[in-house]
């Protein structure tokens, strides 16, 4: 089995393991889980211990819980799994939509480069215009549905001129090593060990074409009853990314060990990370409007969304 099948197996029985109200240690007085995937200085912080000792002070315990994609991460926050995570851009939008009550508290920097379509080193395919009738693998609902709905367009392509098979990330792989479908739309560091591992060609990127924002999201009843948990947590995620920004090749190996890959697939993903968490601006909050808005126009949202009712606003 490995690491991404694995990764599966565990994401599973976590969510089926885990209580819908997770109770305190003794001497404990809260517990925040936290989802998290296999990707940015969220998990540089769960590796460094740094969150656990700020808020072991105010007797909070922190749980970590892994999932393989935001979809699945933000339906663990809707069922109560989970009070706090990270995503990218569809997510979020998805989840609302869906009637889930959470808010986001956070953002990072765009990061275009770390999301593509990746075709096998030996295929024929040189454009996004030829996928035209071929099969593409995605994670349903993930930032790379938005990339591939921007990529079509901008390659005269509609949405339905292209076979869609939904697959999460370790089952999109495996499709995509048997050669059961001509292209995969996927993010680091899968994106990574893909280039790395398979020689998988990319050919496109966000560059150009969309932001991919990874965004810190938390359960609304959480953070208006703990804004001071979201606060210590936003602020350790600024130190993260600050160290990790500076030291990139410590950040791969720290991640390595986290993730199960090898350094040099994560220190690829690495560099094409954003770092410098901050609250939603008003351009990233028209952003995140136009992509719902985009999503509505599909048809893919039950119905329209406003972004703004989900964005955190903490008592001053």
């Amino acid at each position: 089995m490995n690491v991404f099948s694995l990764l599966a197996l565990v994401t599973v029985t976590l969510l089926t393991t885990q209580p819908a109200a997770a109770q305190s240690k003794p001497g404990s007085t809260q517990v925040v889980r936290i989802g998290y995937q296999k990707y940015g200085t969220l998990v540089v912080l769960k590796a460094s211990g740094a969150l656990e000792k700020r808020l072991a002070g105010s007797g909070v315990e922190v749980r970590w819980i892994e999932f393989p994609a935001g979809p699945q991460l933000l339906e663990g926050l809707n069922v109560g799994s989970i009070d706090f995570g990270t995503t990218g851009e569809a997510p979020p939008i998805f989840a609302q939509a869906a009637g889930a009550d959470l808010l986001y508290v956070g953002y990072e920097p765009p990061a275009p480069g770390g999301e593509a379509i990746v075709v096998p080193k030996g295929s024929a395919l040189k454009s996004v215009s030829e996928l035209k009738g071929k099969k593409i693998a995605l994670n349903k609902g993930s930032n790379v549905h938005y990339l591939l709905v921007k990529l079509l367009e901008k390659s005269g392509l509609a949405y339905k001129d292209v076979e869609l098979v939904f697959l999460p990330p370790a089952d999109a792989r495996a499709a995509f090593e048997r050669g059961s479908v001509d292209a995969w739309v996927i993010w680091d560091p899968f994106l990574a060990a893909a280039e790395k591992q398979l020689g998988a060609r990319v050919l496109a990127d966000g560059k150009g074409v969309v932001s991919n924002h990874q965004f810190y999201l938390a359960a609304r009843n959480f953070a208006q009853k703990n804004p001071e948990v979201i606060r210590q947590i936003i602020d350790e995620l600024a130190r993260s990314d600050d160290w990790s920004q500076k030291n990139l090749k410590a950040t791969a190996t720290l991640l390595s060990t986290q993730v199960g890959l090898e350094p040099a697939i994560v220190e690829l993903a690495a560099q094409r990370f954003a770092y410098g968490v901050k609250p939603l601006s008003e351009a990233v909050i028209k952003e995140q409007q136009a992509i719902a808005d985009s999503f509505t126009e599909l048809k893919l949202l039950p119905k329209r969304i406003v972004v703004r009712d989900a964005v955190y606003q903490p008592k001053q």
